[in-house]
Order: structure tokens, then sequence, then C-alpha cells
């Protein structure tokens, strides 16, 4: 189980790296919001409500690689533990309505 664990978090991290890395072609990385505004680098979207704007902005594609970087250096001290590895399990857990995701066995 620990290694179909491991397959399934590897899978979310890259698909979710491979999606920062598309979001930011122009190697800007950091977005930023400014009321109800979201800067992109080269472009400005508006009419987001504040809060929402602030939400997109902390996940720019710089900031969503770091994520991944670290959960994947998680990931690698705790692939070897046997089941039930917690962290394993808290890594895992933001992707429990996946399709894919693992069942307990």
């Amino acid at each position: 189980m620990t290694d179909e664990l491991v397959r399934f978090i590897e899978a979310r991290l890259n698909e979710e790296a491979d999606l920062a890395r598309r979001c930011d072609a122009d190697a800007c990385g950091e977005w930023s919001a400014h009321g109800d505004t979201v800067d992109f680098c080269q472009v400005d979207l508006s009419g987001f409500h504040p809060t929402i704007a602030l939400h997109v902005a902390l996940h720019d594609p710089a900031r969503v690689m770091r994520e991944v970087e670290a959960k994947r250096r998680l990931l690698a001290r705790h692939a070897r533990e046997p089941w039930p590895c917690h962290n394993l399990r808290d890594l895992a857990s933001p992707y429990a309505d996946h399709p894919d995701f693992p069942a307990r066995g």
C-alpha cells in the first residue's frame, strides 16, 4: 500500500508542477493582488472579490513549485516507512476526492 500511495502522491505533485510551469511561460513567477485585480505579470485581471484575488495570487507558479519541492523532500524521507505512515497519509489527504486515490487495504 505504501508504494501505491507514494506513486499516487508523486503523480499529483508532477501534475501540479507541470501546471505551474505552464502558467509561468514568461518566467515571471510571482503574482500579486491589488484590490479586485490579480497581476499575472503580463496581464492584469480585475473583477475578483479582493479575498479571491489574494487567494489566486498566493498560488503563483513560483510558490507552487517551492511547495511541490518541499512535499517531494517529505515524500522521499517517508516513502519507505510501513503503513500507516501518518506523514504520507497527510500528504495524500488533499487529493482524497481524486478518482485514483488509493483505497486503504
